[in-house]
């Protein structure tokens, strides 16, 4: 595959393009990473430094892509966090010239916005413009079960709810759906689902819950996901590589005691997702 990734970048640490490109990478695929930001290191350090790239620059790297008439060979387009509607628009306008080029390339959005414990934690009009604009145009999309809520617009808490929100999400335009860091109360304590929903049905992915929650993790998942749906064509299959993978690089990160996600130390989970856990199916 060739994946247009138009994400933030960091110079230590691994959040946006610097952790989904070296896992896409790993996994063969040609990556071409658009940075949004250069920054030193990721903002939960609550002090960084670099620049906050402009749209209009942004948009001159795509536009420079173009010039080389390459993007009709992009087979995707990824995006994370939009730090403002002007960006997002950005964005949608290279879809839109990779998706003329060539109309089976996918569009996978991390609508990135908020988490349990933190609330939304971007600036005001970026969730409703995500809910509004982005995602119905999105070919998939990755948000966690907070970010479901607020897209669904209902609280989810059991697993028939979060179904029935991933229907009135999908149905504004996504064919595909990956809902992360899901809990609700027919689960036992301890456990985690993963849940992962298409026209084909839905499958959840339950694991230990770790005592760990680093920055990036969700940008490596959207990155794996679309990586395994795209190249086998199997939801549940693309849930259980996705969710090996991605529970060894946590548990390799909790094992060094740091905060930055181990992708280098867990590369062969990377490479060669265990088959350790098995997807469910709902319906």
């Amino acid at each position: 595959m060739r994946i247009l990734s138009i994400q933030s970048s960091v110079a230590y640490g691994h959040v946006g393009n610097s952790a989904a490109v070296f896992p896409l990478q790993r996994l063969g695929h040609e990556v071409w990473p658009v940075l949004t930001v250069h920054f030193s290191n990721h903002t939960g350090y609550g002090a960084w430094r670099g620049p906050l790239l402009a749209p209009s620059d942004v948009a001159e790297v795509i536009a420079g892509i173009a010039d080389r008439g390459v993007l009709g060979d992009a087979d995707a387009v990824l995006s994370g966090y939009q730090g403002d509607p002007e960006m997002g628009a950005v964005i949608l306008d290279a879809v839109t010239l990779v998706k003329t080029a060539n109309p089976d390339a996918l569009y996978c959005c991390d609508p990135v916005m908020g988490d349990v414990g933190r609330g939304m934690f971007v600036r005001p009009g970026i969730p409703e413009y995500l809910r509004d604009v982005v995602v119905p145009r999105a070919d998939i999309v990755t948000p966690n079960q907070f970010e479901l809520d607020f897209l669904a617009g209902r609280p989810t808490n059991s697993i028939d709810e979060l179904l029935s929100a991933v229907d009135a999400v999908r149905a504004t335009g996504p064919r595909h759906m990956l809902v992360t860091s899901v809990l609700h109360g027919d689960l036992p304590p301890g456990l985690l689902e993963v849940v992962a929903v298409s026209d084909a049905g839905a499958w959840a992915v339950t694991t230990p819950l770790l005592p760990i929650n680093p920055n990036g993790g969700g940008d490596v998942t959207a990155a794996l996901y679309l990586a395994h749906l795209a190249t086998t064509g199997s939801p549940a299959t693309a849930l259980e590589r996705t969710t090996a993978s991605i529970f060894a690089v946590l548990e390799a990160t909790l094992a060094a005691g740091t905060r930055e996600l181990q992708l280098v130390a867990a590369q062969a989970a990377i490479a060669d997702p265990p088959r350790r856990f098995p997807a469910r199916r709902l319906r």
